[in-house]
């Protein structure tokens, strides 16, 4: 993995309501890092808890996406409550997901429970999917 810094960057208005940090490395083209991050985003959107018709993405379940110099992505994500039935499993959807984006090195996703996820940081989009307005 690369050891250099990287840059945290506010994500476009439209991601879960910027409840995702992102940290981008500063020497990768900017124009890639827009469409890794955009492709990255896309992935995360296709993964659902089953129990739930929104995706983990707008659920506000991605805490921090980090894409290094070498275009490894690590992942901090969280589930809806610690118990969830696809706790193990989520995490390897996340990272086959994230996995097959194009010019993605790698992945590795953490599980964090700190802070411990609420209905806040759900997007206008998941509350409309759920009706929880």
């Amino acid at each position: 993995m690369d050891d250099k810094p990287t840059t945290p960057t506010a994500p476009d208005a439209g991601q879960a309501a910027g409840r995702t940090t992102f940290e981008r490395a500063p020497d990768l083209p900017a124009a890639e890092l827009d469409r890794l991050t955009d492709d990255i985003v896309a992935a995360l959107k296709t993964v659902f808890d089953p129990e739930i018709p929104a995706d983990i993405y707008e659920l506000g379940l991605i805490y921090r996406v980090e894409i290094d110099g070498d275009r490894f992505v690590t992942i901090d994500m969280t589930l809806t409550a610690p118990a969830c039935p696809v706790a193990g499993e989520m995490p390897q959807w996340v990272e086959a997901a994230v996995g097959a984006v194009g010019g993605v090195a790698g992945v590795k996703v953490d599980m964090v429970f700190d802070p411990p996820w609420d209905q806040s940081r759900m997007s206008d989009d998941a509350r409309a999917a759920l009706d929880m307005w």
